[in-house]
């Protein structure tokens, strides 16, 4: 297991991690530890699950059917991103539909929205933010407003857990190749 380092939020010290210990990690109101802002806002700390967010904003109305059937469309695009997980749920308050997002990724919050929508752009997919309240029409080209509307949506989690923690997809996916690659050795030695 090799060694590398990571900055805790108790101690703000170096500290060697160990992924064979899984570790969760209690996160202030604001979402942060200390105020440091990145290129469009607060930089929030990696976590033991790495990084991530939740955005909750409501639907346009009648866009319901529109959001789920957009499922489908993402299922391929989103392939190049290094996300651990997504999860989408639409939910209603009141007379009200609202979507929430919520993704696990290994870059920063600023970074990973810079690469959904040079993604985007670049396979010529929409985004399912399209059918939120409030989405400025010219995200494509205007990267700054897109990022705006996600931090104004964002609801920091107070609470995060990682049965491997700080572990990247990457990472993860290397551990199971070596691991098919050794099914395989085992399955010819028999």
């Amino acid at each position: 297991m090799a060694a590398t380092v990571i900055e805790t939020p108790s101690t703000r010290k170096e500290k060697v991690r160990d992924w064979t210990k899984p570790a969760a990690m209690a996160i202030p109101k604001e979402g942060y530890f200390s105020l440091k802002n990145g290129r469009y806002g607060p930089i929030y700390p990696r976590t033991p699950a790495c990084h991530g967010f939740t955005i909750i904003a409501k639907i346009k109305p009648g866009r319901e059917e529109t959001i789920r059937a957009y499922g489908k469309t993402i299922e391929t695009a989103i392939a190049t991103l290094k996300l651990h997980y997504l999860r989408w749920v639409l939910f209603d308050i009141g007379k009200d539909t609202y979507f929430m997002y919520q993704g696990i990724f290994d870059t920063d919050f600023d970074k990973y929205t810079e690469d959904a929508v040079a993604l985007f752009k670049k396979v010529g997919v929409n985004t399912v933010f399209e059918n939120l309240e409030g989405f400025p029409e010219d995200w494509k080209t205007n990267v700054p407003a897109f990022l705006k509307f996600v931090r104004e949506h964002q609801c920091p989690s107070f609470l995060e857990y990682g049965e491997y923690p700080y572990e990247t997809a990457d990472e993860i996916k290397k551990a199971l190749q070596l691991k098919a690659k050794f099914s395989e050795m085992l399955d010819l030695m028999q």
